[in-house]
């Protein structure tokens, strides 16, 4: 395996956990990223500025940690622009379908030991590892 850091991986996997953590129990809301944007286009009156400031929290964090010295890879995607397109295209009608993201179901739906949202995680894990299975070994790319 390259790239395995798992003291790095469980660092942002418990500032994770906290950041729902937090927003459950300081707002009563579950950090589901899709629900949180967008809540944030049609959002009544009230309920924008926490809304606004959780998805400037999650810019300006890495922004933050490479001003402080951290190192920030640089992504590279092996697609073409409209693979990439038609990728979020597919997670988000995912998302409307399933009724959430990986992040609302994955964790905190699962944390707070929802049947559904299970069920909505395995479902998103099975098409991970299928989608990966087609795209690298039947299309070879």
């Amino acid at each position: 395996m390259e790239n395995f850091t798992p003291l790095s991986a469980a660092i942002g996997g418990l500032l994770i956990g906290l950041s729902a953590a937090l927003l459950w129990i300081g707002n009563g809301r579950i950090a589901g990223i899709s629900g949180i944007l967008g809540g944030l286009v049609s959002a009544r009156p009230g309920n924008t500025a926490w809304r606004a400031a959780f998805l400037a929290g999650m810019i300006a964090a890495p922004l933050l940690y490479g001003l402080l010295g951290g190192t920030i890879p640089t992504p590279t995607v092996a697609a073409t622009p409209g693979m990439v397109v038609a990728a979020g295209l597919l997670v988000g009608f995912g998302t409307r379908l399933g009724s959430g993201c990986t992040s609302g179901h994955a964790v905190c739906g699962l944390a707070r030991l929802s049947r559904r949202s299970l069920a909505a995680t395995a479902l998103f894990m099975a098409t991970a590892i299928l989608t990966v299975f087609v795209t690298r070994h039947l299309l070879g790319a």
